[in-house]
């Protein structure tokens, strides 16, 4: 399969690859699972440093020659398919791993989702994906980039953008910037009360449906006029707020009041 039909862009300067690893930093009693591992050169320099390595490749012909170029190594183990479809706890054999990944960019959210449903399992997540998400996912309330994929990657991790790597660095070269994003584990969910995240992130998607509209009319449109108005007064929040200035911990105040209305 065509890597670029799989959306890869491929990291070309060993320089680049060095400046990751010391930033993600594998320890030596470390496991990791490396998503979309390509031609190994991550593979190999993870392998070096971290006990052992579980790459996952979805394209056959760059996974057979994976197979030879980690075979010396002795504590790589490949796997074949797509990380959206596999149970990541089960192939990663580890209590506890680290996941390292350079994702294609039309993929990106769809594979956060899948790592944060084994969040009980990931220590780190370290992710090279376009400048424009990894803004999204670090961004604070009151700012532009903040929104739905804030809230999600927050709750569960707290995201740091590490690098920021220009087009140059890679082959075939995108239109955009790229960044190294780490997602140490856990976030914020801890403290917020939410025994229902599923619900939760119904709830807050709503919350976020017209970014241009105030929370209160985003809310109408799913509950009655009269009982949004009585939600928003019974958790303390201003009608005319917008989602985007709401803090997580106002989220999970305004979803918590939300049930004991219904």
């Amino acid at each position: 399969m065509n890597p670029q039909k799989l959306g890869q862009h491929f990291l070309t300067g060993a320089g680049w690859r060095e400046q990751i690893l010391a930033a993600i930093r594998p320890s030596a009693e470390s496991v990791w699972l490396e998503i979309g591992a390509g031609h190994g050169e991550m593979t190999a320099l993870l392998a070096q440093r971290a006990r052992r390595v579980v790459a996952i490749e979805v394209d056959a012909a760059l996974e057979r020659r994976l197979r030879e170029v980690t075979a010396p190594l002795g504590n790589v183990e490949i796997v074949s398919g797509d990380v959206l479809s596999l149970d990541l706890p089960a192939i990663a054999r580890a209590d506890h791993f680290y996941v390292y990944g350079n994702l294609p960019y039309y993929i990106t959210s769809p594979i956060l989702h899948r790592l944060f449903d084994a969040a009980t399992h990931i220590e780190a997540i370290h992710v090279v994906i376009q400048m424009e998400v990894a803004e999204r996912l670090a961004a604070r309330p009151g700012t532009r980039d903040y929104g739905y994929l804030s809230v999600l990657a927050q709750f569960y991790a707290r995201p740091e953008i590490r690098l920021r790597i220009p087009p140059g660095a890679f082959r075939p070269r995108p239109k955009v910037f790229s960044a190294l994003v780490s997602l140490p584990l856990p976030g914020a969910a801890a403290g917020l009360g939410i025994d229902d995240s599923a619900a939760f992130f119904t709830f807050v998607k709503q919350c976020f449906a017209h970014k241009r509209k105030t929370l209160w009319n985003n809310l109408r449109a799913v509950i009655e006029e009269s009982r949004a108005e009585s939600l928003l007064e019974a958790a303390g929040i201003d009608p005319r707020v917008r989602a985007e200035q709401l803090t997580l911990a106002q989220f999970a105040v305004l979803f918590l009041a939300a049930r004991k209305l219904t």
